[in-house]
């Protein structure tokens, strides 16, 4: 009888955990990383897959922020340098790679948005959602158009939220040659 009882908890807990896991699943909203000592939130529904970081080759005649191609899956993928294309002069991709850490990843694009590319990230930080923020800040002067808007959380951080399908339709984004 003991057992019937502890085998019935058992099943009300998992179920509990269950529902609570769907229930933070649908609430998610971004992927926050962070490039260059800054955080942003990239949505979800534009993220693909995350991958740990892959020796890349470099392309000669290209834009800083186009760091080279990896391949991953075995398909080829043009790497975005977040943090060389959100701050140009500030964070210039490095060959020696010494801004490459353990954390460093490449998030691809999601196949809906039709860009074969990935973005390179110093750190995952997490999922979160609409209720982890408090208050809406301004963008920053001379915001690019793919900046949707600044966020800050309980500990008074700032993010800057990217709108990526914004970010695949730039015409600067498109043209990588230098």
């Amino acid at each position: 009888m003991a057992k019937r009882q502890s085998l019935k908890e058992l099943q009300e807990r998992l179920a509990q955990r269950l529902t609570a896991a769907k229930t933070e699943a649908v609430t998610a909203t971004w992927l926050a990383v962070e490039a260059g000592e800054r955080r942003y939130l990239l949505p979800l529904v534009q993220s693909g897959e995350i991958f740990p970081w892959s020796a890349l080759q470099r392309v000669p005649y290209t834009k800083p922020w186009y760091a080279g191609v990896a391949s991953l899956r075995g398909g080829l993928h043009g790497v975005i340098d977040l943090a060389s294309l959100v701050q140009p002069a500030s964070a210039p991709f490095i060959s020696s790679g010494e801004r490459v850490t353990s954390e460093s990843r490449l998030v691809s694009l999601h196949t809906a948005l039709g860009i074969n590319a990935v973005i390179w990230i110093d750190r995952l930080l997490g999922l979160r959602n609409p209720a982890m923020f408090t208050a809406i800040g301004a963008n920053p002067d001379g915001a690019p158009s793919y900046f949707t808007r600044s966020l800050v959380d309980a500990q008074g951080q700032s993010w800057q939220e990217l709108d990526l399908q914004v970010l695949v339709a730039e015409p600067e984004f498109l043209a990588i040659a230098a």
